[in-house]
């Protein structure tokens, strides 16, 4: 019974790689590449983790891959965002069936600033700018 477990846990494991490998070969650009890369890539390293501690049934093994997985869980999205937020940045083109641009509005590309749209309200925790010369005070 175990033995099936893990073999649907690895084949399981190796679906969701090869699904993430055929995403960044066909999917048109950066942003659709990387969140077929981090999401069907990070679940087939956590179906491979899962097979790897059915496997070999040890507590020091489980301990490791859950561990591994832990890992892949916190770093994976952050990855992805900081990938597509760098990709945005440096110019890179969307696929023309993209609907959707929410950065467009709040992001300069002289200056490379990113506002967020909440600037000049209340809720702002941006510091008012500090006076030019001691005459403005």
């Amino acid at each position: 019974m175990i033995d099936i477990i893990i073999s649907i846990l690895l084949l399981a494991g190796a679906s969701f790689m090869l699904l993430a490998a055929i995403g960044i070969l066909r999917l048109p650009d950066l942003p659709t590449r990387m969140h077929a890369s981090t999401k069907a890539g990070a679940m087939g390293a956590m179906f491979t983790m899962g097979g790897v501690a059915f496997y070999f049934g040890d507590s020091v093994v489980f301990a490791r891959a859950f561990a591994i997985v832990v890992f892949i869980l916190i770093t994976s999205p952050i990855a992805a965002h900081v990938i597509g937020r760098a990709g945005y940045f440096t110019g890179t083109t969307l696929w023309d069936g993209t609907v959707k641009d929410e950065l467009r509005e709040n992001y300069d590309p002289d200056t490379h600033k990113l506002s967020s749209g909440y600037e000049g309200s209340p809720e702002s925790v941006t510091p008012p700018p500090e006076p030019e010369s001691p005459e403005d005070r």
